[in-house]
Order: structure tokens, then C-alpha cells, then sequence
């Protein structure tokens, strides 16, 4: 029964990491956090097992995608090559700082974190896209940090980066197939170190739940994984078939409501505390 429900939070994940160029953690998240509650994992781990493995997971699904965008060669590799590096460090520290938290914390994050992503994707999506020639200049030193900074949250937040990267890169000028296709690519790196993180660090705790290495659930892991490979190439071709502005709505729609769900998780475990 349980592989059963990974293997549809995979399916679902999958899709939307190749329609909106993000590793699916958003929906890998709240999906594994309603599983685990209803297996009776505890709560003190719950959202770390579910970020654990949902970096995990990513890793797969974003490497579908990246594949599927590479094919249609919409991955701008001059700026992989300058995210990359700094997105790895940074988001290995995310995974330390996440060991810290507090679940309930982490639900919080999380929530304001799509919730606000969602808004800024929304409001950008009504900007013309034609002004996507005035492109800013930005050094490869910004584009450091910035990456740095990206893999850090991505980490926390259990994500692939394509949350704060599409953002990020349609600012830099860049169109949004552009943008998905090349967060995609970068989704892989983000999502590896963050995966060993959370492998590393949840190994040094004591967690006593079956099937998990450090934060990661197998099971979870394997079933995801198969589902989300195969459909994230379904979600690349209905990408580049939708305009630029009606996949920002989607995509906003989309983290609204996942930063809503766990805004209302927080706020229930503050006042029953």
C-alpha cells in the first residue's frame, strides 16, 4: 500500500518538475508530510525525513528534465557553469542548518517561503515578456553569490532551486522557457549535495523509524524516484506548448497553495504546544 502512494507522489512530482522547471519538492514535501503522519512516523522527524528524501528524490526527477530540456537545447550552460559551484557548497550548509531545526519550524519556512515565491511568480507574470531583450548586466562574481545563497535555501527548503532560480533568472532578462530549462539543469547539483547532507547529518541523530538512512526513506525514495522519471518528460513538452505568462500563473498557483498548507500546519502545532 505504501509504495503505492509513493509511487503517485512521484507521478504528480515529476510532472511538475518538468512543466515548471523545479525538482517537485513542493509537492514531494506536503505530500510525504500527510504519508508519514498517516504511517505514524513521529512528528520530531517527520519534516526532516520528508525534505530528506525529497532531496533525495529530486535528484532523479531533475535529471529527467534537465535531459528532456537539454534535447531541445533551452539550457543555457554558460550560466549553469556559473551557479553551480557556489549552489553546491551553499547547499550542503542548508542541510546542516536544517539538522537544527525544529519540525514545526521548518513548516513554517517552508509555507512563507512558497507563499512568497508564489506571489512574486504571480505579479511577474502579468510583465510583457518582450521586455525580456533589456537584459541587466550581472558579473560572474554576483552570479557566486547569488548561487551560494540559492543552494543554502534550496537546502532548508527541500527544493531543487527552480523556485528561487526561475525568479531569479527571468530577472537577469532571461525568457521563462529559458529560465525552466536552465534551473532544471541546475536542479541536480542543488539536489545531490543536499541529499548527502541530509543523509550525513540525520545518520549522526537517533532516529528509530524503519527503512531510512539518515534522513532519506527508502522506500519513499525508490518509489518517487521511478514515477517522477518517467512523467517529469511529459511535464518538458507541455511546457514549451504553454506562453510564458499563463506557466508563471500555474506556477504560482501551485506554491500558493502549498504555502497555505503549511502555514495552517504550523499554526496548529504553535497552539496546541
Amino acid at each position: 500500500m505504501d509504495i503505492l502512494i509513493y509511487l503517485l507522489i512521484g507521478s504528480v512530482s515529476g510532472f511538475v518538475a518538468g512543466l515548471f522547471g523545479i525538482g517537485g519538492g513542493l509537492v514531494i514535501i506536503p505530500c510525504l508530510y500527510v504519508a508519514f503522519r498517516y504511517f505514524g512516523i513521529p512528528y520530531e522527524v517527520i519534516m526532516h525525513l520528508a525534505v530528506g528524501t525529497a532531496m533525495a528524490s529530486i535528484i532523479v526527477s531533475s535529471l529527467s528534465s534537465a535531459l528532456a530540456q537539454h534535447k531541445k537545447k533551452a539550457i543555457l550552460w554558460n550560466l549553469v557553469s556559473y551557479l553551480v559551484p557556489t549552489m553546491m557548497i551553499g547547499s550542503l550548509l542548508g542541510a546542516w542548518i536544517a539538522d537544527m531545526l525544529p519540525s514545526h519550524y521548518m513548516q513554517l519556512l517552508i509555507g512563507l517561503f512558497a507563499c512568497w515565491t508564489a506571489y512574486k511568480m504571480f505579479v511577474g507574470a502579468k510583465a510583457n515578456s518582450q521586455n525580456q531583450d533589456e537584459k541587466p548586466q550581472i558579473s560572474v562574481l554576483q552570479h557566486r553569490i547569488v548561487g551560494g545563497l540559492i543552494g543554502m535555501a534550496s537546502s532548508i527548503f527541500g527544493i531543487a532551486g527552480g523556485s528561487i532560480i526561475v525568479p531569479y533568472l527571468n530577472r537577469c532578462g532571461i525568457v521563462m522557457q529559458n529560465a525552466v530549462a536552465t534551473s532544471s539543469a541546475c536542479g541536480v547539483p542543488i539536489a545531490l549535495m543536499g541529499a548527502i547532507g541530509y543523509l550525513w547529518f540525520g545518520s549522526r541523530q537517533n532516529i528509530d523509524v524503519a527503512h531510512t538512512i539518515g534522513y532519506i526513506h527508502v522506500y519513499a525514495f525508490l518509489g518517487i524516484s521511478i514515477a517522477s522519471f518517467i512523467t517529469a518528460k511529459l511535464g518538458v513538452k507541455i511546457a514549451h506548448a504553454i506562453s510564458a505568462a499563463r506557466l508563471k500563473k500555474y506556477f504560482a498557483i501551485e506554491l500558493l497553495l502549498v504555502g497555505l498548507y503549511f502555514t495552517y500546519q504550523f499554526g496548529k502545532a504553535w497552539f496546541v504546544a
